[in-house]
């Protein structure tokens, strides 16, 4: 009988001890492996939406509200998580990226005013911030993101010379990749070159994609055109190249504009046609229904809900992502 009490006693003891342990010990289920397709984590997608007017010059429309627009991926309606507009919009962001390659060391004071220009008409001061960067066969940032005019307008004076060839898209690659990726509020690169890219490991596609991973909006300025005797160095004529085509699918691609002069005058109007932009775009973000990072190129649309206003009024944004794992912000 003594001898059954204590086995009773002993086995009483296990199960205690096995109950404590079980109470402490957390259930968990098996880490699933990483992949290209891993769905663990939602992801969503952000969108800076203009809208101008189809009659009036391009005249930019604010006052609309969230329920004015839908977006559709690869033809499928989405689920809108977020909507800003210019009341609420996050601050820019914005990479001034300037052409130092051999076609312009007879405009370079005029590059160099253009920079300095676009800083001072983009930048609100103790909101949103600017950095300046250089590429010719090298690319050198300037200046990072800063709000102090003064440090930015230094920076664009100490270029003096110019390199020896045009390496465009790697500078976009860059900047997007190094200096926008993790930035806190819109991200822009405004490009003002005159050439064509002639040295990039990277290509057109490279830069696109990574702007649109980046959800950085591309806008050019090209001083390529123009007319004689307007800026030095500047020839006559303003018949786009090939050039100037892929600049523009550039900035099409990521939601942006490219801009083709020579003359400071129209280069002004240019600059204050972004910053207006800037200040009345809406920012539209979505959580895809397909949450699978399959690598894929997926096609954006966003439609007004009232089909009547589409015949005043156009949408631009960009056009497309892949579907690939990033970090961002």
């Amino acid at each position: 009988m003594k001898n059954l009490f204590r086995l009773f006693y002993f086995t009483a003891i296990v199960f205690a001890f096995a109950l404590a342990a079980s109470a402490q010990t957390p259930k968990t289920s098996p880490t699933p492996p990483v992949s290209n397709t891993d769905t663990s984590k939602t992801f969503e997608v952000r969108l800076p939406v203009t809208v101008t007017d189809k009659k009036k010059k391009k005249e930019l429309i604010s006052g609309l509200t969230r329920g004015d627009f839908t977006v559709f991926e690869d033809g499928v309606k989405q689920e809108v998580t977020f909507f800003t507009d210019e009341k609420t919009n996050p601050p820019v962001y914005v990479g001034v990226l300037m052409d130092t390659s051999p076609s312009t060391a007879g405009k370079l004071d005029f590059s160099k005013r253009a920079a300095k220009d676009f800083i001072y008409t983009v930048t609100r001061l103790r909101k949103d911030k600017a950095a300046f960067m250089t590429f010719d066969n090298e690319v050198n940032l300037r200046q990072d993101f800063t709000d102090k005019l003064d440090l930015l307008d230094k920076a664009v004076e100490k270029v003096k010379k110019v390199g020896s060839q045009t390496a465009l898209y790697d500078a976009v690659w860059q900047f997007s990749d190094e200096k926008l990726r993790n930035a806190p509020g819109r991200r822009v690169i405004v490009i003002i070159t005159d050439g064509d890219d002639t040295f990039s490991r990277a290509d057109l596609r490279d830069a696109i994609d990574i702007a649109q991973r980046t959800e950085t909006t591309v806008f050019g300025i090209s001083t390529k055109a123009g007319f004689l005797g307007t800026v030095p160095g500047v020839e006559a004529g303003t018949v786009k190249d090939s050039g100037d085509k892929l600049l523009t699918q550039l900035c099409e691609q990521t939601g942006g504009e490219a801009f083709f002069t020579g003359d400071m005058l129209e280069l002004e109007r240019a600059f204050k046609k972004i910053s207006e932009e800037l200040r009345s775009q809406y920012i539209i973000t979505y959580r895809p229904a397909n949450q699978n990072f399959d690598g894929r190129e997926r096609k954006i649309e966003v439609r007004f809900n009232d089909k009547s206003k589409e015949k005043d009024y156009k949408i631009r944004t960009k056009a497309s992502y892949r579907a690939v794992r990033d970090n961002l912000k």
